[in-house]
């Protein structure tokens, strides 16, 4: 990703839906892919969206653990701030996770 490279943006659409938009490279295709979102063939390339009617926090649990790993790989990303789980009103910036993290609702392996 280059430096001067426009963020990737996760919001809510107009639908309800939580989207991914911006360039992907084939790595941060992958972590989306991995988080749960669905690459569904549209007019202009791709809608990336994680599945319909699985409940908001899920969405925002999803949402928010896509930002972490897109950003402890180094892409900028934009979060909407409806999207982050427990704070909507919060704008902090995501920090970079340090470790793997199992995503939300797995436990992890001992």
């Amino acid at each position: 990703m280059s430096p001067g490279a426009e963020p990737i943006r996760i919001i809510r659409g107009p639908g309800g839906e939580v989207e991914a938009e911006g360039r992907f490279d084939s790595l941060a295709a992958d972590i989306l892919r991995h988080a749960g979102f669905l690459f569904e063939p549209a007019l202009r390339g791709h809608w990336i969206r994680l599945p319909f009617d699985m409940g908001r926090d899920w969405e925002n649990q999803h949402a928010t653990w896509t930002a972490e790993m897109l950003t402890a790989a180094r892409y900028r990303v934009h979060l909407a701030l409806d999207l982050r789980p427990g704070a909507p009103e919060s704008s902090r910036p995501l920090t970079p996770a340090m470790t793997a993290q199992a995503p939300p609702g797995r436990r992890p392996r001992r």
